[in-house]
């Protein structure tokens, strides 16, 4: 086969529709790649494989991107496929709807591996996961710029991103400096999304369709908001007519954005900023119960060997949490830990439940919104968990 991309070769056959293929089965190219540069990938017998991004120092050697090998990778792939992305969430899930704040690109699910664009409003936010993405920002630019005229380009990777993948890059704004927040709306509710004051790309939209279903449940009700974040709960119960709502967080600057967010919708929350672990406590003895309690803590890990370890946090923060709930009330688990699997998670709730001396109801198990899709042959695309439950004596 002639190709205009350098080559690599597997040193095994290859029968995986897997986008990931690891250093540890790939040859070492004939001449010098540059991280992040498209090839096209054979296997040991000369079967093409697909093309896409090679880097010889990340331990995913190659991101399989395309599997045609009529088909190149040049600007016009890029607005193909972000286009297909784009039109999945506004012409079939009809997400402007019911938002102005989405996930534009989910990475491989949306078959553009090492790539996540979230929008909020007029500023789009995105983020690099890959060498082969970074190099290649430009097309990608451009590519949402056709479906997003005007918009706001905000565009980081984070720092453990850069070292695996082996290349620099500082946030960088079309504007200069960094850029103003964008007010966003969702189910009626408005929200500050601050991609450079906050965690991750300035708000969590993955977490859309539970925060809707929790705050209808909780009309008239006692609400504890655990791991609270940027207020997206508490605001949303409290917009919804809970009686009472508190949210707790370590982080002080987010509480003072969850604070603006309570403003914006004209909503008084009370926010405090705390370790989980000590003030549960503190509230257990003090007899604290709540109708509905959220939790909903941030990544634990991203090393498998430390799997087991973040399980055994997941269970301490949700046995104390289901020690505070009243017979009979609501009790919203999140992990957004993608190397915790569903049935994982599961288990470790059961354990909590009985450490507690509880009962717990499962009422729905769900995860992240439509507009963060995967594929059934990567499940590693499908991280958020979320667990409602009733909790019973």
């Amino acid at each position: 086969m002639n190709t205009p991309y350098p080559t690599v070769q597997l040193k095994n056959a290859w029968r995986s529709s897997h986008p990931w293929v690891f250093q540890k089965i790939v040859q070492k190219p004939a001449t010098r790649l540059r991280p992040g540069e498209i090839v096209d990938a054979f296997d040991i017998d000369g079967q093409f494989i697909g093309r896409g991004f090679y880097n010889g120092h990340s331990r995913i050697a190659l991101r399989l991107l395309e599997t045609d090998p009529e088909l190149a990778m040049d600007a016009a792939w890029f607005e193909r496929r972000i286009g297909a992305a784009v039109s999945l969430r506004r012409d079939v899930l009809k997400l402007d709807e019911v938002s102005n704040a989405w996930r534009v690109v989910h990475a491989e699910g949306d078959g553009l591996s090492g790539l996540v664009v979230d929008r909020y409003d007029d500023l789009l936010v995105v983020e690099f996961f890959s060498a082969g993405m970074w190099r290649h920002r430009e097309w990608i630019y451009d590519a949402l710029r056709v479906h997003f005229p005007g918009a706001r380009i905000y565009s980081f990777a984070e720092e453990h991103v850069q070292k695996q993948e082996s290349f620099d890059y500082r946030p960088v704004y079309t504007g200069g400096g960094s850029p103003e927040p964008a007010v966003i709306t969702e189910h009626g509710i408005r929200f500050r999304a601050d991609p450079a004051g906050a965690h991750k790309t300035g708000f969590f939209a993955d977490q859309r369709e539970n925060r809707e279903w929790f705050s209808r449940q909780v009309a008239g009700k006692r609400v504890l908001d655990l791991c609270c974040n940027t207020g997206g709960f508490a605001v949303y119960a409290a917009a919804r007519g809970a009686a009472e709502v508190t949210g707790i967080d370590i982080d002080e600057d987010v509480i003072e954005i969850a604070k603006g967010n309570a403003r914006l919708n004209n909503v008084r929350p009370k926010f405090v900023q705390a370790d989980i672990f000590p003030w549960l406590r503190e509230a257990a003895v003090r007899g604290e119960q709540y109708d509905a309690v959220v939790l909903d803590p941030a990544k634990m890990t991203r090393d498998r060997d430390q799997v087991i370890t973040a399980l055994k946090k997941y269970l301490d923060m949700n046995k104390l949490a289901l020690g505070v709930v009243k017979p009979g009330g609501l009790l919203a688990t999140f992990s957004c830990t993608g190397l915790v699997a569903e049935d994982q998670f599961l288990d470790m709730l059961r354990r909590a439940a009985f450490y507690a001396g509880r009962t717990v109801q499962v009422l729905k198990v769900a995860g992240a919104g439509p507009d963060h899709p995967f594929l059934a042959n990567v499940p590693e695309s499908r991280y958020l968990k979320a667990v409602f439950c009733r909790v019973l004596d």
